[in-house]
């Protein structure tokens, strides 16, 4: 039995196919009274402009999805009615939902948030100066969280246990395993280097000697208050309270600077392949969404800076 809810929805799917199909069939006064009224003459075609018909008025591809998936099981139903060649809504779908522009920070945000101290716990504790650490390294290189959470002070390989990220400070760069084991050996800059060794210098004081010989924390470059490898989630909550405290205004988490990286090194460079290397993508086509962030920056300034762009106001 289903509810009201489900079968009001159920009546106004097909109210709107009615409609759409009485708009089509006014477009076509020259087929009989009775034809026009014969929903068993529509075809997938048809369907597949109504689909189009709802997305251009604005409809979600959510709500046309559920529009259609009433239409097919209303000509189920009429396919035991009355002889149908086909059922017309198989194979038609819902446009697809346009994805989502990742959320970059603007180049003075994201500064200001990977080189800031929180303000309620100062700047030289241990904690801090892993926090400082882990966040100009992320923004520094674009490393994932997962990547981040993985990395070693050092290469290490020894029965049992082998380095799948490590830094290279004197080389100024991160070698990380990512996506499907790939490999990858990302550019560190100067200041993210310089908090680096300002952490390493203390890591010792949180590191417990009871889990010292545990070599995934023994090596682990980046730790926990309990002095264990650092995880994944305690990263999130770490930048996300971090940002609270300096008063962001928006909420922050680690791909948030892996974007920001990602935009702001192609805003800055425009090579796309570089940006893309960088990333660890495997497809270029994952990269070129930074283009359009990329085009959002362009057209903002294109706005507030072209005499024809500019907004008239009163005086």
């Amino acid at each position: 039995m289903l509810s009201k809810h489900t079968t009001g929805n159920y009546a106004r799917d097909l109210a709107e196919l009615l409609t759409l199909s009485q708009s089509l069939w006014s477009n076509a006064p020259e087929l009989p009274q009775k034809t026009q009224q014969n929903f068993s003459n529509l075809t997938h075609a048809h369907v597949r402009k109504f689909a189009m018909q709802l997305h251009s008025r604005g409809l979600s591809s959510r709500s046309i999805a559920r529009k259609l998936s009433a239409w097919r099981g209303f000509f189920e139903w009429l396919t035991s009615q009355t002889p149908l060649a086909s059922n017309p809504v198989d194979g038609v779908k819902a446009p697809k939902r346009a994805k989502p522009l990742p959320k970059a920070l603007a180049t003075d945000d994201a500064v200001r948030l990977v080189a800031n101290a929180n303000p309620s716990t100062g700047s030289n504790t241990t904690l801090t100066l892993c926090n400082h650490a882990m966040f100009e390294l992320l923004y520094s290189s674009g490393l994932r969280v997962s990547e981040l959470a993985a990395l070693d002070v050092q290469f290490i390989k020894q029965s049992g246990y082998t380095s799948t990220g490590w830094v290279d400070l004197d080389a100024a760069e991160v070698q990380v395993t990512g996506k499907g084991n790939k490999v990858r050996i990302v550019p560190v800059g100067e200041l993210a280097i310089a908090a680096i060794r300002d952490w390493l210098a203390v890591r010792a004081n949180l590191l417990k000697n009871d889990i010292a010989d545990e070599a995934k924390n023994a090596h682990a470059l980046f730790l926990s208050e309990r002095g264990t490898r650092v995880s994944s989630r305690v990263i999130q909550l770490r930048l996300n309270t971090h940002a609270q405290a300096l008063g962001m205004p928006t909420h922050v988490h680690p791909h948030v600077l892996r974007h920001s990286f990602a935009s702001h090194m192609l805003q800055g460079s425009g090579d796309l392949r570089a940006v893309q290397e960088m990333l660890g993508h495997s497809s270029i086509t994952s990269t070129q969404i930074y283009t359009s962030l990329d085009f959002q920056r362009l057209a903002q300034v294109y706005d507030a800076a072209h005499p024809r762009a500019k907004k008239i106001t009163e005086k």
